[in-house]
């Protein structure tokens, strides 16, 4: 028997309303928003999860939204309470997000306002709790588009928590603390380490050399599509990052340990320079991504999975190391221009707890290094309890130890970035240039060691 062709439905009158454009990217940006407030997830990784449906320019737009949304969000919560009479509720929360997201597009990104207020009062229509502040929403949002900006030039406001001012007033004073909070409300530009020559890469990629060899770009669009990416010519990585690698000057048949590498910009450069590197870092998954880095650059290295706070390491297995070079898990605050949620993620006990692993690390790497060689040590923080308090430890619980200072001039490093000791201290500010976009760098912390004593002649 054979099956009877369908009837067409009738139409019951009724249209579906049109998908506004950007709508999936601005979910997105908000369902990213959410998940780091509210399950403490890298800002990144909720990113990847979130817009793997959607295509290169929404998935831009979702990160953009999100970022500039954490990056702003000091001045853009005291906005919304100062054009509120009353917070939403707590079950309305996710209306409180898509204000956020809203403002932020109106207020610090090429959008235009229709766009950033019609998507933000669909997406609330879309869940129960927060359907019935459409209207509310709609008319904070038109608001903001027409005072906001002024109401922002009269409010001086932080971008980042009081307690993160506070320390860095503590260590920098009032006016570099203040310089640093508006620094970290821009977005960072991109820089490049380059495997060989960095002339020739310039002018194919449209950069800037700096001082210390890297290559700075502004607008990279996307990283994979750019010259010299398949072929494995240069790696990502801020300039200030770039810098703790070289104070070891490696060179060929030099032995050197990379501890914490995953991802891998720090050994690609020990590599590249012709050292046997031994990169280790405990999490398998990292060093899948470290070896995929390699591979791409077309370098090599033994990669260890095991805990830097307890490795050892003989003769038969690379050590005792000429260099051991650390960059300890940290707070990151140094970072926040390009992570932006670092600034929200992080509460003052997590750099107790980092600085006690870093300090086992630290003691730990002091072992593995020969009579005669070096250890640095680094951290993309802004927490003196994480870089300087760190060294000044380690030299009075080992005699064995001194410090070698950083010199002017070394590797492109400027006087103003070496503190009293002759230590390494980047601050968001350093490298200024006259166009906003193209200066800054990430804050760091970066010491250089040496362990006192002749190299065994065996």
């Amino acid at each position: 028997m054979s099956e009877s062709p369908r009837r067409p439905r009738r139409p019951t009158g009724r249209q579906a309303a049109p998908v506004l454009p950007g709508l999936a990217a601005r979910r997105a940006a908000a369902d990213a928003f959410d998940a780091v407030f509210v399950n403490g997830r890298p800002l990144e990784e909720a990113l990847d999860r979130l817009s793997r449906d959607l295509d290169e320019r929404d998935r831009g737009l979702a990160r953009m939204i999100a970022a500039t949304t954490l990056r702003r969000l000091g001045s853009l919560r005291a906005l919304l309470a100062a054009f509120l009479e009353k917070p939403l509720p707590e079950k309305a929360r996710r209306g409180e997000t898509l204000l956020l997201i809203g403002a932020a597009q109106v207020l610090f990104m090429d959008v235009p306002d229709h766009a950033a207020v019609a998507t933000s009062v669909e997406l609330a229509g879309e869940q129960p709790s927060t359907a019935g502040f459409k209207g509310l929403i709609n008319a904070v949002l038109r608001r903001i588009a027409r005072e906001g900006r002024a109401k922002l030039e009269a409010d001086a406001v932080y971008d980042q928590p009081e307690w993160l001012i506070r320390g860095w007033t503590s260590a920098y004073g009032a006016e570099a603390a203040k310089a640093i909070a508006r620094t970290l409300a821009r977005e960072a530009p991109l820089d490049l380490t380059i495997k060989d020559d960095p002339q020739p890469w310039l002018e194919r990629l449209g950069g800037e050399l700096l001082p210390t060899g890297s290559v700075r770009l502004i607008e990279a669009g996307n990283v994979t599509a750019l010259p010299g990416f398949d072929e494995g010519a240069w790696w990502v990585q801020d300039a200030a990052a770039a810098i703790p690698a070289r104070l070891i000057h490696a060179g060929p048949g030099m032995r050197v340990a990379d501890l914490c590498a995953a991802p891998g910009g720090k050994t690609a450069q020990l590599a590249a320079s012709g050292a046997q590197v031994t990169a280790l870092d405990r999490s398998a998954v990292r060093l899948r991504r470290l070896k995929q880095n390699l591979e791409r650059l077309r370098l090599e290295a033994e990669i260890v999975e095991a805990d830097a706070a307890s490795w050892q390491v003989g003769i038969e297995n690379g050590g005792p190391f000429d260099a051991v070079l650390i960059d300890a898990p940290c707070s990151a605050t140094g970072t926040i221009r390009r992570h932006p949620d670092v600034a929200w993620s992080k509460a003052p006990a997590d750099i107790a707890s980092l600085g006690a692993l870093q300090a086992r690390i630290l003691r730990n790497a002091a072992d593995l290094v020969r009579p005669g060689g070096v250890l640095v040590y680094s951290t993309c923080s802004l927490e003196p309890e994480e870089g300087e308090r760190q060294i000044e430890a380690l030299l009075a619980a080992r005699d064995d130890y001194e410090r070698v200072p950083v010199l002017p001039g070394e590797n492109g490093v400027a006087a103003d970035w070496i503190n009293a000791a002759g230590e390494i201290r980047t601050l968001p500010t350093h490298l200024p240039h006259e166009d906003p976009r193209r200066g800054g760098l990430d804050g760091f912390f970066a010491a250089r060691l040496r362990r006192r004593g002749a190299p065994d002649a065996s």
